[in-house]
């Protein structure tokens, strides 16, 4: 089990933005946390990366205590975050070298790391390109490079594909399904965009910070019902007064 988490709660104030989860996620498993914007995604995310203590529960990463062992589960996952942090004004191939340095990664095999995960995520034939020529896509691969820089066990993505068109969204996704294929990852993603959910192979639905279900995609479907197409035009009065 790569991750395990046990009456998770993080108050503010006041406010009870994550109110005791519990959930586990398997070794390879890529596992979706979906919920509307302020349902507790990224204050979840956020406690199981050691970047905010939670107020009362544990959580278990690739075997270490959250708490105890900040330092070790650091060490042990890689971190797309939701907010771009990607240096614009340096290479592709500058931005990951300096990943490589606060990780401490040998020298000697910092070129060898930094080649293979831009092949990884397509990007190596760019890695002399200053990021700010990047499209927004291709600098959330990179994003994802950075992370699997130091060889993590585990992947955490806070809305990977947030801000980005549907095309861009299932290529970012084409890649992220890619890694998981070839490195074995296990994979935990934020997202409010339900059709990613079946990318997933399970999925918890989180709601003022509830979990409210939890299960395949295949069988949470049947839950809800039939699907629902969505639409987009270019002239939505016309499109409504046609159907």
């Amino acid at each position: 089990m790569t991750i395990k988490v046990e009456k998770l709660s993080r108050t503010f104030g006041e406010i009870q933005a994550v109110k005791g989860i519990d959930l586990q996620v398997e070794r390879g498993e890529t596992f979706g946390f979906l919920g509307p914007n302020g349902a507790g995604k990224s204050t979840t995310i956020k406690m199981l990366c050691t970047l905010l203590h939670p107020s009362s529960g544990q959580a278990f990463i690739n075997g270490y205590d959250i708490e105890r062992d900040a330092s070790r589960v650091r060490q042990s996952i890689g971190i797309v975050f939701q907010d771009p942090t990607l240096d614009e004004y340096l290479t592709a191939e500058q931005n990951l070298y300096y990943h490589c340095m606060v990780y401490h990664t040998p020298r000697k095999t910092r070129d060898t790391r930094i080649r293979d995960v831009l092949q990884l995520v397509g990007l190596d034939e760019r890695r002399k390109d200053i990021v700010k020529t990047f499209s927004g896509g291709m600098k959330r691969r990179l994003e994802g490079a950075r992370g699997l820089l130091h060889e993590p066990q585990t992947l955490f993505l806070d809305e990977p594909t947030v801000g980005l068109d549907p095309q861009t969204r299932r290529s970012v996704w084409e890649h992220v399904l890619r890694l998981r294929e070839r490195t074995g990852l296990t994979i935990f993603m934020t997202t409010h965009y339900m059709e990613e959910a079946e990318y997933c192979d399970r999925i918890a639905i989180i709601d003022h910070g509830q979990i409210v279900a939890l299960d395949t995609p295949a069988a949470l479907k049947r839950m809800v019902g039939q699907d629902m197409v969505c639409l987009t035009t270019s002239v939505p009065e016309r499109a409504t007064a046609v159907l």
